[in-house]
């Protein structure tokens, strides 16, 4: 692949905070398909495969917007979090909020005149993957939304345990640790408290029996984060059209990690999938 083209970076109001990313452009002039990437729990904009899978799909033609969420912590340029209050505060409500934003924002804040608000196409990995299944089903959207593709996506958002939510609510907040940086974090009782009440709102299983947009549906068979368990269950409950990809020896990030060191063998089927799947309905 040749030297990729600098992306542009883009700052706006978001619903909480500003909502910094950065947008991949095709070589093509004048309105082009838009593709949103939406990053997972502890992922940022330009962790591992994300820049590459923007060059890529930026090659293909499409405007490629990817962006840091606001709970994120992490500023753009940064490999860690920085703002501890923001990752502690954040919820899935607030997620799905700053996704919603961002798809509202293509055309507008977003690569005016470039950027074609009516083809837009959704890729999430992991958490990200739930939250762009909740923007897909959207009523409002349905008319915008043309493709979706998710990687290890999540099936739910609960995935504490009975005793670990006791000790939270006990605590005020529950302790994590960023595996990659060493860093200790914690997550805020708020994001328990967002997830028990507006539980419905926020199952991306739901969710999937509700979109009705194409969707891709790629995980690998040793993804020990998010089990294949998962895409079992949402290609379960889908509506129609949905394919599902079992990535034979793929992990949660199919093999690649950050900083990246190039495409992993599972990584390259997952991008060819990916690529495939927007080219036939991303861009119609």
């Amino acid at each position: 692949m040749p030297e990729p083209i600098p992306p542009t970076s883009f700052t706006f109001a978001g619903p909480h905070a500003p909502l910094h990313g950065l947008i991949d452009f095709p070589e093509e002039p004048g309105f082009r398909p838009t593709v949103v990437i939406c990053h997972g729990f502890k992922g940022f904009m330009e962790w591992a495969f994300f820049p590459y899978l923007a060059h890529l799909l930026s090659e293909r033609g499409f405007v490629v917007v990817r962006f840091n969420l606001s709970g994120s912590g992490q500023q753009p340029g940064e490999d860690r979090v920085s703002d501890l209050d923001a990752f502690r505060s954040n919820t899935h409500s607030r997620e799905l909020a700053d996704v919603l934003a961002v798809i509202a924002a293509v055309g507008e804040e977003i690569a005016p005149g470039r950027a074609d608000a009516k083809r837009i196409s959704l890729v999430g990995h992991s958490r990200g993957g739930g939250n762009a299944i909740l923007a897909s089903a959207r009523p409002e959207l349905r008319d915008r939304i043309r493709a979706l593709v998710t990687w290890a996506a999540v099936a739910t958002f609960d995935r504490f345990s009975e005793d670990q939510k006791t000790l939270w609510r006990e605590l005020g907040e529950f302790p994590v640790q960023n595996t990659r940086t060493k860093q200790d974090l914690a997550l805020g009782v708020g994001l328990l408290e967002d997830l028990e009440a507006n539980g419905e709102a926020l199952d991306p299983t739901r969710a999937a029996a509700a979109r009705s947009c194409p969707w891709l549906i790629v995980h690998g068979d040793r993804d020990d984060s998010v089990g294949f368990g998962d895409a079992e269950k949402l290609a379960a409950a889908a509506a129609e059209p949905f394919e599902l990809l079992r990535i034979e020896g793929g992990d949660h990030g199919f093999g690649a990690k950050h900083p990246f060191q190039g495409p992993t063998p599972q990584l390259i089927q997952a991008l060819n999938a990916t690529q495939r799947f927007l080219m036939k309905w991303g861009n119609p």
